[in-house]
């Protein structure tokens, strides 16, 4: 059973942050990988060609066998290292063929990035964005909304582009189910992983998504600036949003890279950003990844479950609305306060106890990971009780 791992967060007494959806710390093992990167560049003559390619597939290999565990990971040529998640959805933007009068299916309140890509292909092209919003019922509310979304699509649609978990209040989606009815129709599926994978086992052989696209610096515990994609085959042959040197067939040899090749390396390789070898991102997120890996995803998961679960139940008790556990994460609990509650003293309360969380949309997120405790939770109940009327 795993345990709580603080010791590696560098987090101080009296500080109880839950909030790694807005942003995880760095663990020690990838602050000193950074630190490292950053010292290289003291010494440029020790770099050499292989170097700019080296950690980069090591990178792409631990992301892909930390998507899919065991004896047949997912390939890691499928693998692309991208600088955001908005790089990533204006990559598969570019390679979507627009057709007037088709639709694109998304959900209510989908992080910005994600709307404004699928916003301005329709805009462009005369297409249409179906926002699926969520049921006002409480109770089989989720349930309601994936039917809901199931529903939208149909012969029209082009793209169905949703997260696995939504980012404001840990609702889960139906990916297998969708993904099914969007394949049934020939529409792709962009899955947004950001909230999710590195914390929440990812069945990939079962949703098989045209593009899972991932933040590194959230739950993937990475720097900022860095994010990871899969890119499944319906992109084998399309166009990237850069012509990278790096990413044509022989870039290794740097002694011919004037012999331009009109070939690409194969699978995603092409979608990856220019310098990709980043000599303080790549290895910082590499350790991150190795350290998730040794954790294990399912592991992380139980641990966030088990201190969670508690705490929302006592959140229920005291008015305030969460989402059904068999439809929400562990590690992501979206509340609805309660109208007694005073929130601008809950606001202060939350200040003085130094307790991190953020406000999204209409919902108090409560983010939890391998560094919290039982304590952090304590002081956001404690505070939250001292501010009901």
């Amino acid at each position: 059973m795993l345990q709580n791992q603080k010791e590696l967060f560098g987090i101080p007494d009296g500080v109880h942050y839950l909030n790694c959806a807005y942003m995880s710390p760095l663990a020690e093992p990838v602050v000193e990988a950074g630190q490292k990167g950053l010292l290289r560049k003291t010494r440029p003559w020790e770099v050499t060609p292989q170097d700019f390619f080296d950690e980069v597939e090591a990178l792409k290999t631990a992301f892909a066998a930390l998507l899919q565990p065991g004896v047949s990971p997912v390939p890691s040529n499928r693998i692309a290292i991208l600088p955001s998640v908005s790089y990533g959805f204006a990559t598969v933007m570019k390679n979507v063929e627009p057709q007037a009068g088709s639709k694109i299916v998304t959900v209510d309140e989908v992080f910005p990035s994600s709307y404004y890509t699928w916003k301005r292909l329709a805009d462009d092209h005369g297409m249409a964005v179906q926002v699926v919003k969520a049921p006002d019922s409480s109770g089989s509310r989720a349930q309601a909304w994936n039917q809901a979304i199931l529903e939208a699509i149909d012969e029209k649609t082009a793209v169905v582009s949703l997260p696995h978990i939504h980012w404001a209040n840990g609702t889960r989606f139906m990916l297998e189910e969708i993904a099914a009815k969007a394949r049934a129709v020939g529409a792709w599926l962009v899955v947004d992983g950001t909230q999710s994978v590195g914390v929440l086992p990812f069945d990939m052989k079962a949703v098989q998504p045209d593009a899972l696209i991932c933040a590194g610096y959230k739950w993937l515990l990475g720097p900022y600036g860095m994010s990871l994609a899969w890119f499944g085959p319906r992109l084998d042959n399309g166009r990237p949003l850069e012509e990278n040197w790096m990413h044509r067939e022989g870039s290794e040899n740097f002694a011919g890279l004037v012999n331009y090749q009109d070939q690409y390396k194969p699978g995603a390789a092409r979608y990856s950003m220019g310098e990709t070898s980043s000599f303080i991102h790549i290895p910082m997120q590499l350790a991150a990844v190795r350290l998730l890996a040794g954790w294990g995803i399912e592991n992380i998961q139980d641990y966030c479950s088990r201190l969670s679960s508690p705490f929302a139940a006592q959140l229920e008790t005291m008015g305030c609305q969460l989402e059904a556990e068999a439809w929400r994460s562990a590690h992501i609990l979206g509340v609805r306060l309660p109208e007694s509650l005073d929130q601008d003293a809950f606001a202060e309360e939350l200040k003085k106890r130094k307790v991190f969380v953020s406000y999204r949309g209409s919902y108090l997120r409560i983010s939890c990971h391998l560094f919290n405790d039982e304590q952090d939770f304590e002081e956001l109940l404690q505070a939250m009780g001292d501010c009901i009327g």
